[in-house]
């Protein structure tokens, strides 16, 4: 394509890119790529290139690109009502229709929604939400929120903080006090080599429950958690796992937040993975599916025991003092009741459960055996395979060889983008939930040339 805009100059000159080196793009050590267009599973580049988004931009893209029907739920909305508020019972038939469309699909004990444009600002009003809940219950130092290492929950101050991971802390001065963080449920990087899964759940339960004996139980408000990690890893829960987080939960009065941004809306074969893993949550936390980010959109679902203690609140306290110009958005609001239209039309709960075990059967088959592969790991379309330097001795790559990123700049070459996650020589695979067999298949071979190119090169 012949290029004759200054975009690529504007890009460097005028653009802060998040999550990015910045001096290095700065100084054109990174390579910048605009996006010129997608369908189903594939995105193009303004150079004609057209790769396979395995990951779905950042898990999100759950339909895949080009759905004209979301576009034109949204041109519609945007012609007869692009915006109003939804402060002081103020609603649109898009944001009323789309609270009943997720409550129908919710857990039975789930009662209202609230929405926000983000999962960043959605947990950040789960937390307000949590403390305002124990203030009305006369708790008003029950406070603290647990949530584990290597898990992912926004960019907030107080999301950035129960986030657990290195880069979202350094020199932002976080973690914020209120935050105590526990063990991650990660059965492959277990001390105890000789441990069950079901007694690394065990495991877990026990320190959790030290720590809030530590705190003092009368101290901690919430439990946050994905109901498998994301961006820590790409870490299904090991056996027994949330049976055993729950029933500590349980005997201290805590509450449970689901964090389902990326599980939520059919990821994992189910439409919850709460449901997935037998999660019984006070709060479930949605966003990405949601709109499958044609529009940014998050939604804090409430279960009613959470639900009356608010009512009860405003009735002592007048009308609850939170909320976002932006919530319940009715062009976003359109986005997703047409996105979730197409969840059940396309029948993409279903797909993402069967094609998911198909792609990891598959990949365990392609490179599951690798001396240098030592897990091959997910459930429905959420797949990692972890590098190692020896299998045998279950050790790791020097991190400063950044193995997982040569991994993934291999699978790009070959037309797939994946995602090589944080602390860790970990490729994250999250297509789309409509990935065919055929595409799968594309990813397993890719996968097989770029390790055999980088880790026997």
């Amino acid at each position: 394509m012949l290029k004759n805009d200054l975009l690529d100059e504007w890009d460097r000159e005028n653009f802060f890119h998040p999550s990015t080196h910045l001096a290095q793009f700065a100084r054109g050590e990174i390579n910048n790529r605009i996006i010129t267009g997608g369908d189903g599973v594939f995105i193009t580049d303004r150079d004609d290139n057209r790769l396979l988004d395995a990951f779905a931009g950042l898990y999100c893209v759950n339909v895949g690109y080009g759905r004209t029907e979301i576009a034109d739920a949204i041109a519609k909305q945007a012609r007869e009502l692009a915006y109003y508020h939804a402060y002081v019972g103020h609603g649109t038939e898009a944001s009323i229709t789309l609270s009943k469309m997720i409550l129908d699909r919710a857990p039975d004990n789930m009662s209202k929604v609230y929405y926000g444009l983000s999962g960043s600002d959605a947990n950040e009003t789960n937390i307000k939400l949590v403390w305002y809940f124990n203030n009305v219950l006369g708790r008003p130092e029950k406070k603290k929120i647990i949530s584990r290492w290597r898990g992912y929950h926004g960019s907030g101050l107080m999301t950035g903080s129960l986030t657990g991971l290195e880069l979202f802390h350094k020199q932002f001065d976080l973690p914020l006090t209120q935050v105590i963080h526990t063990e991650a449920p990660y059965y492959f990087r277990r001390t105890d080599r000789s441990q069950s899964e079901e007694n690394f759940s065990a495991d877990c339960a026990q320190k959790l429950e030290e720590l809030i004996q530590a705190e003092g139980p009368e101290t901690i408000a919430a439990f946050i958690g994905e109901p498998a990690l994301g961006t820590g890893g790409l870490v299904p829960p090991p056996a027994g796992y949330w049976a055993a987080i729950q029933t500590v939960l349980r005997k201290y009065d805590i509450l449970l937040i689901a964090d389902e941004v990326v599980t939520g809306f059919g990821r994992l074969g189910t439409m919850f993975g709460s449901a997935h893993y037998g999660i019984e949550a006070d709060i479930i936390t949605s966003a990405k599916g949601l709109t499958s980010a044609y529009a940014p959109l998050s939604a804090s679902i409430l279960s009613e025991k959470v639900w009356q203690g608010l009512e009860q609140g405003t009735d002592t306290y007048g009308a609850i003092g939170h909320g976002w110009t932006y919530s319940a958005h009715p062009i976003c609001a359109a986005a997703g009741v047409a996105n979730l239209k197409l969840i059940d039309e396309m029948g993409l709960v279903k797909n993402a459960g069967e094609v998911g075990a198909y792609l990891k059967t598959e990949m365990q088959a392609a490179i599951g055996n690798h001396d240098h592969v030592g897990d091959v790991r997910g459930d429905g379309l959420m797949i990692a395979v972890e590098l190692m330097e020896d299998r045998e001795s279950h050790r790791f790559y020097d991190p400063t060889l950044t193995m997982g990123a040569q991994v993934n700049a291999a699978l790009l070459k070959r037309g797939v983008i994946a995602r090589a996650m944080p602390q860790g020589d970990i490729i994250g695979f999250a297509p789309p939930l409509c990935l065919s067999r055929a595409e799968a298949g594309q990813i397993v071979s890719a996968m097989g040339e770029a390790v055999e190119e980088v880790l026997n090169g």
